[in-house]
């Protein structure tokens, strides 16, 4: 007969083995749980089903890639760094200078227009949010603006969750019962070229109901006065996924296009594979823009007053006419 002491020894090890198995299943739930919610989205990306109950294909971008960084011609862009003093980068031969006359470009009352014969050829433009607050969008009409460039959504730059505008359908409704054409952008900060697809999927998904005229952007912009999730994304990796974000919004139907500031266009891009799409500049000035090569859309000022807005708002010109575009 076993003896006292063995018997608790015994009852010692089940009690143990049991709790080590309850620890087991507790940890493996916890787990589960934690990775079911690192896929949760604030919107849903994929590809939806169109309006006539099929579903919408939705291409996945092919990315070719050759070597492009020796393809320059023995001109210089200068620049001034605060380290460094003058710089300067070799200019691209394959990508296209600015094809417009600087001097055509003329300043009026707060306005900047791009002249031709005498005449005004250029389309007048503002990019709004929520931030710009409810939009009286007739006086803006009247006040001459003809097309608005509308975020629909972005990206934290912390933990990367995909948001939409809270003012999106409401400004994109108003601009167009005023008679104002709309484009659309996204503020991005995809570190893949899987991020860059799964925002081109969630602003196509909210823009469905309406009519879209002008561009659809991506618009990825470095986080100057804080530590970023972008912070140290490569050329490469950029450069793709604005590829993938133009690719995937072409084969929806709209015109891609992408923003971006000079200095990160030089320092960021690898622009000879990015000719495919449109090119919005931001640089702010009124002498025209000092970026070398083309553009086909300027947001010249961040602190622009238009009637209608309250408060200070980018102000743009487009040289196409998107509504007009075949």
């Amino acid at each position: 007969m076993a003896s006292k002491s063995s018997k608790l020894k015994v009852f010692r090890t089940i009690i143990f083995a049991q709790t080590a198995i309850i620890f087991i299943l507790i940890l493996a739930l916890i787990l589960s749980l934690m990775l079911g919610k690192k896929d949760e989205r604030t919107v849903p990306a994929n590809a939806s089903v169109g309006d006539n109950g099929d579903p919408e294909i939705r291409k996945r971008p092919i990315i070719e890639k050759e070597e492009t960084f020796s393809q320059f011609v023995g001109k210089k862009i200068l620049l001034s760094d605060d380290t460094y003093g003058e710089i300067y980068l070799p200019v691209y031969e394959s990508v296209p200078e600015f094809s417009k006359d600087r001097n055509s470009i003329v300043s009026r009352n707060g306005y900047i227009f791009y002249t031709e014969n005498n005449s005004v050829s250029s389309i007048a433009g503002i990019d709004v949010s929520t931030h710009q607050g409810d939009i009286d969008w007739q006086q803006v009409k009247s006040a001459g603006i003809e097309f608005a460039m509308v975020r629909v959504g972005y990206r934290s730059y912390g933990g990367g969750e995909i948001k939409l505008d809270d003012s999106f359908a409401k400004n994109l409704s108003g601009a167009s019962e005023a008679g104002i054409k709309t484009g659309v952008y996204f503020f991005s900060q995809a570190v893949s070229t899987d991020e860059a697809i799964e925002e081109a999927d969630a602003i196509l998904d909210a823009i469905k109901p309406f009519d879209i005229t002008y561009p659809v952007v991506f618009d990825w912009e470095i986080i100057y006065d804080d530590k970023a999730r972008t912070d140290n994304v490569p050329v490469e990796t950029l450069t793709d996924s604005c590829i993938a974000f133009c690719e995937r919004i072409k084969s929806a139907g709209y015109t891609p296009m992408i923003y971006q500031n000079k200095r990160t266009t030089l320092f960021k891009l690898d622009l000879p594979r990015l000719q495919d799409y449109d090119f919005w500049l931001a640089e702010y000035n009124d002498e025209g823009p000092s970026y070398y090569y083309d553009i086909d859309m300027w947001q010249y000022s961040c602190k622009g007053t238009v009637p209608g807005i309250s408060g200070e708002v980018d102000l743009n010109i487009s040289f196409k006419d998107y509504s007009k575009a075949d």
